[in-house]
């Protein structure tokens, strides 16, 4: 195997790892259970019954937590959108040999 096939899979592997990176970041996973969360009990919200509003004192309880959800969920989006995950940098030393 030649130094230049050894340099282009180092490459390709630092391609793979950065788009790994990026697709695990945590602030994706947090924001879209969020958000998923978030749409699920503001709809749950939006059409009280009496009983569970009885339970809440009068409070909307559902569609309080449910708007706050959609808020940071979408707040962690926003952050991974306008701050993207930097590349791992590969610390290259070079052989002494």
């Amino acid at each position: 195997m030649s130094e230049h096939d050894v340099q282009r899979e180092v490459t390709e592997l630092q391609a793979k790892s950065a788009t790994a990176a990026r697709i695990f970041d945590l602030r994706r996973i947090i924001g879209g259970l969020f958000v998923l969360y978030g749409v699920i009990v503001t709809i749950a919200g939006i059409n009280p019954s009496d009983s569970s509003l009885d339970k809440s004192e009068g409070i909307n309880i559902n569609l309080w937590t449910g708007l706050g959800m959609l808020a940071l969920g979408i707040f962690f989006l926003i952050w991974l959108k306008l701050k993207p995950a930097a590349p791992a940098k590969v610390d290259e030393k070079p052989d002494d040999a």
